[in-house]
């Protein structure tokens, strides 16, 4: 393949091969958060054409979180085991043909099927788990801005999607909005395919900024099953830190992808907005939550990862309150895609180096997978709950409010975690 003679051309200019790694995982996190929030884009569409309601349409994205978070523990297994480009190509492969199939689609249970069960397994087979793997495997230092930049490759794609998507469901009907989606699926696949390592001894590297003097290791011939993140699970299911990051976890996706990113267009629909400005306002919330993520993951590496964590969830709590006040107006929307969007993903780069800094590098990517799982679990909760309240109450105030008082909850419960002085790695499981 290409990325061998490529990687030493690139070290001959004085770079290392892992920026390239980092930028194929972001492309690839950018390609799977266009799919993953475009739908929230098709909701009023999808209900003028088909006749569904939003608690149907809610229920199938639901579904979608669900396998998305839950194939978060077993993503590690899969990177482990077929390796990172292997993982990616099929899961985008998965994506494009749940885009692309779906324009097809005349029954309820075909929306399931397609953009609850293959893009829900498609998006999760990568995930926010990705950036962790590619974080711990390819760099010894600035971890934490890695992983910020590769979160905040989600607020990108919603930057870059979704006012073209809503644009050309306005002009040109929701069949053509699923068209740059999937072509973009399938440029990354092609340089994935031929750029595309497993770890930095595939190519004769050490880590970023590891000692020189370290010897180059194998790669490690790693003997794991798919009851493996069974395993770690029982093997960090007494450690505190390990629950209180995921209950936080759990509130930040139902406070982020399940509440916002799905009913957020539909939620201004209500108020007389419609689908473009509305999605001009995601796309703004995208813009500073890509500023915000990466500060995040630099102040991650300076900061006690516990307090920022207490302002992220309490600052996002803040502004959910605030949202049904906005009036909805360019003002008042443009104040809470400022004060939510800054800590949209802010809360990911501090939750991965506090799980680095508990059970050490090497099980970080299966543990945050099970943390991760636990984010996808409330965003399921949200997406449905809140197309519930909707179709029964006629408003989703009720859903804004509950989200944002469970934030405050977050906030708080953070700051019992202990601070980590060294990693404590978790014991290997029998």
């Amino acid at each position: 393949m290409l990325s061998l003679p490529f990687s030493q051309w690139l070290e001959r200019g004085g770079m290392h091969f892992a920026w390239v790694i980092v930028a194929i995982t972001f492309l690839t996190a950018l390609t799977s958060s266009a799919a993953l929030g475009l739908p929230g884009a098709l909701m009023q569409p999808l209900s003028g054409e088909f006749g569904w309601d939003a608690e149907q349409i809610s229920s199938a994205l639901a579904v979608r979180f669900v396998l998305f978070g839950l194939m978060g523990p077993f993503a590690a297994i899969l990177m482990e085991r077929f390796g990172l480009r292997n993982v990616i190509c099929v899961a985008l492969g998965l994506i494009a043909c749940a885009m692309l199939l779906a324009t097809r689609m005349t029954q309820f249970w075909q929306l399931v099927a397609m953009w609850g069960v293959l893009l829900g397994l498609g998006s999760g087979m990568t995930a926010l788990v990705s950036s962790a793997v590619v974080a711990n495997r390819w760099f010894e230092t600035h971890r934490g801005l890695v992983v910020g930049v590769l979160t905040a490759s989600s607020a990108t794609g919603q930057l870059l999607f979704l006012p073209v998507g809503a644009w050309l469901i306005e002009h040109f009907g929701w069949h053509t909005a699923v068209m740059p989606g999937f072509a973009s699926c399938a440029i990354v696949v092609v340089l994935a395919f031929f750029c595309m390592r497993n770890r930095p001894q595939d190519l004769a590297l050490r880590p970023y900024g590891a000692d020189p003097a370290t010897p180059l290791m194998a790669s490690p011939a790693a003997r794991l099953t798919f009851a493996t993140p069974f395993l770690i699970l029982r093997s960090v299911a007494a450690n505190r830190t390990f629950w209180i990051l995921f209950g936080t976890f759990f509130i930040c996706g139902l406070s982020t992808n399940g509440l916002i990113q799905t009913h957020f267009i539909s939620l201004c629909g209500d108020s007389g907005l419609s689908a473009v400005p509305a999605a001009s306002v995601l796309a703004m919330m995208g813009a500073f939550d890509l500023f915000g993520t990466i500060l995040s993951g630099w102040l991650s590496d300076r900061y006690d990862n516990r307090k920022l964590l207490f302002w992220y969830y309490g600052l996002r709590g803040l502004s959910l309150f605030w949202l049904p006040y906005s009036e909805f107006t360019l003002y008042g929307l443009s104040l809470f895609a400022m004060f939510y969007g800054l800590d949209w993903i802010a809360t990911v780069p501090p939750t991965v180096k506090l799980v680095g800094a508990t059970f050490g590098k090497e099980r970080a990517g299966m543990v945050f997978g099970w943390i991760f799982a636990g984010h996808q679990l409330g965003a399921a909760v949200a997406a449905y709950g809140a197309g519930r309240i909707r179709t029964l109450m006629l408003t989703y105030n009720p859903a804004l409010f509950a989200a944002g008082a469970a934030c405050l909850v977050a906030a708080l419960l953070v700051l019992a975690i202990e601070r980590q002085k060294a990693a404590a790695p978790v014991a290997q499981p029998a």
